[in-house]
């Protein structure tokens, strides 16, 4: 293990202005998306999508890394190029998912547990050789009348430390993602005490498994409302609460947070993390790894017609650099009206 040279990927992941562009939907979640827009989900769909997400010159100026699903890390361009290859022609970093998604976890009806560890130490050795430099788990915890329990919160702050220390072994970033997702009716206040326990339990854990936070990355949701709660908390309520529970949770070893919009709106994710920019001097860099939020756009754009690529370039452009003013806190609404 590096720690110098995990310290340097992880520092240019957070960038100043520049955010994670995650683009490792599963091949189950991306044909729901395609179905949404009329498009059949095929490997050479799928491929052509992602391809022109990469080839967008915008990719340069906003995006730090690009995190991959199994399938895009092994694919190569309609030219033959490795989109690997293509990604780092743009200035960003490889990246790679290694969770195998959620799991019940037995004995806690409602609660999940995400699975993938078995293995993981030979995959990412792999993953390596075709040019990761970081991964992502994502663990996913749910609030609810009774939920989350203990057993939850530590069994996937328990898998997120085993994780992120063979990441490091491997001479891979981890990005820790511990989801308090923002399904149901609860307030913000719920939402807030359960990140806390979270992270808590979840950098307790990390201390235990040995991993190096300077080479670590945090994708942490925003404290943020129910989306189905009868009040929704203001931008600067979310930021305040979110920085809040951040600066008694983070250590400042840690180089840079890029939050998950998890479901959010597209300018709702921007517009809060706009938020948080304009409130430093903070211990860690702010920036954004956004899914949905990203390509929510450039995806109804293109539609799946060659003819329209170029207009799905132009969203995606349009909306990582609305992300990458707001990681600087420079963002503003009336920018939203330049996109294409």
């Amino acid at each position: 293990m590096n720690i110098a040279e995990l310290e340097k990927i992880a520092r240019a992941l957070v960038a100043p202005g520049k955010g994670i562009l995650a683009a490792d939907e599963s091949s189950g979640t991306i044909q729901k998306r395609f179905e949404k827009i009329g498009v059949q989900s095929t490997a050479d769909s799928r491929r052509d999508y992602r391809e022109f997400l990469f080839r967008t010159p915008a990719m340069r100026e906003f995006i730090s890394g690009v995190i991959l699903y199994d399938e895009t890390i092994r694919q190569t361009a309609k030219d033959g190029t490795p989109l690997v290859k293509i990604i780092e022609a743009s200035g960003a970093i490889p990246g790679i998912k290694v969770d195998a998604g959620t799991k019940p976890l037995p004995a806690c009806p409602g609660e999940v547990v995400t699975e993938g560890l078995d293995g993981l130490a030979s995959r990412l050795a792999d993953y390596h050789k075709l040019g990761a430099r970081f991964a992502k788990w994502r663990a996913v915890i749910d609030i609810g009348p009774g939920i989350p329990s203990y057993d939850c919160l530590h069994a996937n702050a328990h898998a997120l430390a085993r994780y992120a220390a063979l990441c490091q072994a491997a001479n891979i970033v981890p990005i820790v993602e511990p989801e308090v997702l923002m399904d149901g009716d609860h307030d913000i206040d719920r939402c807030y005490a359960v990140t806390e326990w979270m992270l808590k339990e979840t950098y307790q854990e990390l201390y235990y498994a040995k991993v190096a936070l300077e080479g670590t990355i945090l994708k942490p949701n925003m404290v943020i409302s129910g989306v189905k709660a009868a009040r929704q908390a203001s931008v600067q309520d979310v930021a305040k609460l979110t920085l809040k529970c951040l600066k008694e949770c983070v250590p400042p070893a840690v180089p840079g947070i890029a939050f998950l919009s998890g479901g959010q709106s597209d300018e709702a994710a921007t517009a809060h993390l706009d938020a948080m920019s304009k409130m430093g001097p903070l211990p860690w860099t702010l920036t954004f790894s956004y899914g949905r939020a990203l390509q929510a756009a450039p995806q109804k754009a293109w539609s799946g017609k060659p003819d329209n690529v170029a207009a799905g370039q132009r969203a995606f452009a349009h909306r990582a650099r609305m992300n990458g003013l707001a990681a600087l806190g420079k963002w503003s609404p009336s920018l939203e009206k330049e996109a294409a």
